[in-house]
């Protein structure tokens, strides 16, 4: 399995991430944690929460039709794994958010940036369990 490097769509990608997040949180006064923004869509708890996570909602699932916008073509997404790893993987990503009280996004990208200690606790188990977890399965396993 080859990995591409995009580095100027990296960057994009990066800078409107968190241009995202600081227009949420200076705004709202809310942190753009994607697990809890889509939680919170799922059951809100007034239609004023749920306009707001749905229009996040909104634009992160329209991202590729920007990607089209700008390149005429979509991006292309290869899962090289089985619909059961798929969903191993999901249980395990939910289960490692209800521990962290948060997602990568919530954590990594705006906890980070507040220098909340449980962020970097956090963000660091992620980053260290990401690095093992491809190590395992480039290197191990042979995937």
């Amino acid at each position: 399995m080859e990995t591409e490097f995009t580095p100027l769509w990296s960057l994009g990608g990066g800078v409107l991430i968190g241009l995202a997040a600081t227009l949420l949180m200076a705004t709202l006064g809310r942190i753009m944690g994607a697990t809890g923004i889509l939680a919170g869509a799922l059951m809100p708890p007034s239609k004023s929460e749920f306009a707001w996570r749905a229009a996040v909602l909104a634009g992160m699932i329209s991202g590729p039709l920007v990607i089209f916008a700008l390149s005429g073509a979509m991006p292309v997404v290869q899962i090289p794994v089985s619909i059961s790893m798929l969903t191993l993987g999901g249980l395990v990503v939910g289960v490692g958010v209800t521990f962290a009280s948060g997602c990568t996004s919530g954590h990594g990208v705006c906890g980070m940036a507040r220098l909340s200690p449980r962020s970097l606790v956090a963000t660091s188990t992620f980053m260290l369990f990401t690095g093992a977890t491809v190590f395992a399965v480039r290197h191990l396993w042979g995937g």
